[in-house]
């Protein structure tokens, strides 16, 4: 008899590990998935903020080619006579200047 209740407090005893076991496994399995969860909204937000500064990249790349663009033209022989013709009034010599009256 007495094996038999060692056998059962064994038995038991074992039943309570194993219960104890899967009862950590389980809190474990929520707080990782919880923890997952919060770690994919914050990925799906650094997404959002990735394409919002990848569009504000190609944006500013554009205006450096405008900008390159503008240089070059500045560097011509007519944008210079546009500019000096327009903004300070000089003409070559020989050269008639027409204005409108204004009434």
């Amino acid at each position: 008899m007495a094996t038999r209740a060692r056998y059962k407090r064994r038995r038991f005893q074992n039943t309570e590990g194993i219960a104890l076991v899967g009862v950590v496994v389980l809190i474990l399995f929520a707080v990782i998935s919880i923890k997952s969860v919060s770690l994919m909204s914050k990925v799906r937000e650094y997404e959002a903020k990735e394409a919002a500064l990848q569009s504000q990249i190609d944006m500013e790349e554009a205006r450096g080619q405008e900008i390159a663009e503008f240089e070059k033209e500045t560097q011509t022989r007519k944008y210079r006579e546009k500019i000096a013709t327009e903004k300070l009034g000089l003409v070559y010599p020989g050269e008639t200047i027409f204005k409108k009256e204004e009434k």
